[in-house]
């Protein structure tokens, strides 16, 4: 029989101690225990579900016979792309940054759904379009930068610009180096179409506790004074460890509209 990978339901992560139930639901609020005394916190705890929103954008990764949770096409035009339908989130970032591997784990209890996970860089080379139900699209963006396909910025630019259904960007940034040049240029796209979006560092399990903060608090910096779309508060992941991978889920569900407001608070 298949069994889900440790910690990837909740329901898992509940029977861990405290702290370390904790560092895996806001692995954010893990580090700000090592902050420098005066420093400011509020961006380390702006999106804070409950249990409850928690349980519930989980069972909207969670496939049933009467939420399919499937793999729709793929598209290397906009003209291939399937028709708008439900809200969609898009995730992108340069190649080898863990995006597929991310995705993987977001619909980790949901085995069904074959997310491929390249050991070559830049293999993702199609906009792959993932269907929640009747709740929400993922979208799962081609690499930049290394090994890019040529038709790159024409597919995402034409994306972002002309896709009304789309609600989130998801720009993943490598925890272990912070933000590289092809980010950047990533960021400059996103701010000159206002498109909104939020920045997810991932591979955490990967970099000691003091890199890691030195990146969180450097690129907070840099959201902060430079841009103007990104949501404040970053997403940190493990997609190996499951670390931040329910409070994505649930910022996914808020994002889309598939949390009742109260709970998302």
């Amino acid at each position: 029989g298949w069994s889900a990978p440790p910690l990837a339901a909740l329901s898992q992560v509940l029977r861990l101690e405290r702290s370390r139930r904790t560092g895996v639901v806001f692995p954010l609020q893990r580090l700000e225990r090592h902050l420098a005394p005066g420093v400011d916190t509020a961006r380390f705890r702006l999106f804070q579900p409950g249990l409850g929103a928690l349980q519930r954008a989980e069972g909207l990764f969670r496939s049933g016979r009467h939420h399919p949770i499937e793999y729709v096409s793929s598209a290397v035009r906009m003209d291939h792309a399937p028709p708008p339908g439900p809200p969609e989130v898009c995730f992108i970032g340069r190649s080898n940054v863990g995006k597929s591997s991310l995705i993987r784990a977001l619909f980790a209890l949901s085995p069904e759904v074959e997310v491929r996970v390249s050991k070559t860089p830049g293999h993702t080379k199609k906009m792959n379009f993932f269907k929640v139900g009747k709740y929400f699209t993922l979208v799962d963006m081609p690499g930049y930068g290394y090994r890019a396909p040529q038709d790159f910025v024409e597919m995402v630019e034409a994306y972002l610009q002309e896709r009304h259904s789309l609600k989130r960007t998801f720009l993943l940034v490598d925890g272990v180096v912070g933000l590289q040049k092809t980010d950047h240029i990533a960021v400059e796209m996103l701010e000159e179409f206002g498109i909104p979006y939020v920045m997810v560092l991932t591979k955490i399990d990967r970099a000691s506790r003091g890199l890691l903060l030195k990146n969180v608090l450097s690129i907070q910096e840099f959201v902060k004074e430079k841009t103007q779309g990104c949501f404040p508060q970053l997403f940190l992941v493990s997609s190996l460890e499951f670390s931040g991978v329910h409070l994505l889920r649930c910022f996914v569900a808020h994002v889309t509209g598939n949390l009742p407001a109260v709970e998302a608070a």
